[in-house]
């Protein structure tokens, strides 16, 4: 399923940018420009790719965002993204068990995801949401880490899995680099 979406988003993505050869680029457009690599970074409209089904659930604000960036594009380069306004599209593999406080959703490449983090209590994300698809919008935040926050950061998310009993401090390395969304809006589905 994820070759094939992969695909079609490609496909989109071409012609999309072959039937509007003659519009400026977007900002979006831009940065994938940029990027040597070029398929590091696709933006696709989600009028046309994101066919959400009614029965969405929304949280949070509406969301406000047209593209969206693929979350390995942001975890290549994040301080590009640093401070900017993002929709990121992907399945929800990891939900907040103590308060449903941040979903982690996948990327669009194997064995990466994206923490989206929210206040406690203005969001909440129920287990039942992993594994569904979520569309989420907000701001890309990059804080670095010494040692003993990496701890600390580690220690707290594994009381919120419930697996502090197992929690190990000697497995954590640092200084880290802490990528996350800082959640506004989301539609899961």
């Amino acid at each position: 399923m994820r070759v094939t979406l992969r695909l079609t988003c490609c496909l989109a993505a071409i012609a999309l940018s072959s039937a509007c050869a003659d519009k400026p680029a977007t900002p979006s457009e831009k940065i994938a420009a940029a990027d040597s690599s070029a398929s590091a970074v696709v933006t696709v409209a989600t009028q046309e790719l994101m066919a959400i089904p009614a029965s969405a659930k929304d949280y949070g604000k509406a969301i406000t965002l047209k593209e969206t960036t693929q979350i390995s594009a942001i975890l290549k380069d994040p301080k590009l993204y640093e401070g900017k306004r993002v929709l990121v599209r992907g399945p929800i593999v990891e939900v907040c068990a103590e308060r449903g406080c941040w979903i982690r959703i996948a990327s669009d490449k194997e064995f990466e995801a994206l923490r989206f983090k929210v206040e406690d209590g203005v969001m909440v994300f129920p287990l039942t949401d992993k594994g569904k698809t979520v569309l989420a919008e907000g701001v890309i935040s990059i804080k670095n880490l010494t040692r003993e926050q990496a701890i600390a950061q580690a220690r707290e998310m594994a009381k919120e899995r419930g697996t502090l009993a197992t929690f190990d401090s000697a497995k954590i390395a640092g200084p880290v680099t802490d990528i996350m969304i800082t959640g506004e809006g989301a539609r899961v589905w």
